[in-house]
């Protein structure tokens, strides 16, 4: 690897990232069930018809995964709770298991000298709360605001930092739109809702971690850079609407209040009644954004309904997911996050990397993620306070409505065995990290 920790400014966080589902094991621990559990057991929607029962066992051998962390020298580790396992209804009593985990989480990250960084939602939405509209339910703003009292109530006086929701496009857009992921909704009435509405339980989340005192609290949004797949008046309209859906309606709800008008001109009719009086609680201040940043798409006009747009396949190198390799639109979109809507507020990386089918010898995922912090480094040059930088992911885990296939960590698990062995890019990172 190119890059060492002393090309990046003092006090710059590295640190990996996993999320509960992807690597815990939800079938144990008194944890409740999910609308993922529901998902993965309707035929044809998982690969190979896999769940997160087992996952990668975290949930049992935490300790040794945390000892990864701190042996490849990394600062930080970003992680994820998990309502159901906390709440196993998602309302009403705590599960003292699932709390007891996070405490031994959390004072087990201290002791190694890694900092905790919190994510309170990555996507595992309590069954009981699914059956009663889930995100389309306004009521889930405050349903997750006494979720966060109550896990926040009990380590939140030991993070480092904390965001409520983990990328709000995959919990609404990609979930009740395109359905690809739990509850696998294709409803634009359904969306428009859950998009409100996963920004309003951010705010709440916020509301209710300052009120116990707590500070550095961030938001994280998944960004995809859109680009017109040819000179057309119609590509261009249907690639600055793609990013008005995907990156600019969640930015622009937390940081301006606003959302784009390109994207109200569809999902206006469909947002639930008074949703412009929610600025408030939407954009309650934060201390720090959160970006997860993976590809490019291609955009071009579709002769279809709202949103009328479709992707086109790229040029560019691919990984695993299928997904182009395009280094420079993470500093375009650190230096325009800054320049539109976060001003002088630390920006973080939050997510970065790539599935590979190398297990071993991934030298692929190496220069993956060194082309990636050269661009870090420029967006630095040019000014943007960035302040880490993550990687997704410390373990390969269970890719969701991809199953075990797509492999995007930087230890291999072996899921029969659930063996960790350390791949090259882990010991690149190590060398990078120790490196002055």
């Amino acid at each position: 690897m190119k890059h060492k920790r002393s090309d990046f400014p003092q006090g710059f966080q590295f640190g990996v990232a996993t999320s509960s589902y992807q690597i815990e094991g939800h079938a144990q621990g008194g944890a409740g069930a999910t609308h993922w559990d529901s998902f993965s057991a309707t035929p044809g929607n998982v690969a190979n018809a896999e769940n997160g029962d087992v996952a990668c066992d975290h949930y049992n051998r935490f300790v040794a995964d945390l000892d990864l962390i701190k042996d490849a020298g990394f600062d930080a580790y970003r992680f994820s709770t998990s309502w159901a396992r906390v709440q196993p209804e998602g309302r009403g009593p705590a599960n003292p298991q699932g709390l007891d985990f996070y405490d031994r989480l959390t004072d087990a990250l201290l002791e190694r000298g890694i900092k905790p960084c919190a994510t309170l939602y990555h996507w595992e939405l309590p069954s009981t709360l699914a059956d009663l509209g889930g995100w389309r339910n306004r009521d889930i703003a405050n349903w997750f605001a006494d979720f966060t009292e109550i896990i926040m109530g009990r380590i939140g006086d030991r993070m480092f930092s904390v965001a409520p929701i983990n990328e709000p496009w995959c919990v609404s857009w990609l979930s009740h739109f395109e359905g690809h992921h739990a509850p696998g909704l294709r409803d634009i009435r359904a969306t428009a809702r859950a998009m409100h509405h996963v920004l309003l339980a951010h705010g709440r989340a916020i509301e209710v971690m300052r009120g116990l005192g707590m500070s550095n609290l961030g938001a994280v949004f998944n960004l995809e850079w859109s680009e017109p797949a040819d000179n057309s008046p119609e590509a261009q309209s249907a690639a600055a609407l793609y990013d008005g859906i995907y990156n600019r309606f969640f930015l622009g709800g937390v940081f301006n209040k606003a959302y784009p008008q390109n994207v109200l001109e569809g999902l206006a009719p469909h947002l639930p009644q008074g949703w412009q009086d929610d600025f408030d609680i939407i954009g309650a201040p934060v201390d720090w954004c959160g970006l997860n940043y993976y590809t490019r798409k291609l955009i071009t006009h579709a002769d279809t309904a709202w949103p009328a747009l479709k992707e086109v396949p790229g040029p560019l190198p691919k990984t695993q997911m299928g997904w182009e390799i395009d280094p420079a639109a993470l500093s375009r979109f650190l230096i325009r996050t800054a320049r539109d809507h976060t001003g002088d507020l630390p920006i973080y990386v939050t997510e970065n990397g790539m599935a590979s089918p190398e297990r071993r010898q991934d030298e692929d995922r190496i220069d993956y993620i060194d082309r990636h912090l050269a661009e870090v480094r420029r967006a630095l040059d040019h000014g943007v306070p960035v302040k880490g930088y993550f990687v997704w992911s410390l373990l390969d885990n269970y890719e969701w409505a991809l199953g075990y296939e797509k492999r995007f960590g930087l230890v291999d698990v072996d899921f029969d065995t659930l063996e960790r062995k350390p791949k090259a890019s882990y010991f690149a990172l190590k060398n990078a990290l120790s490196r002055s």
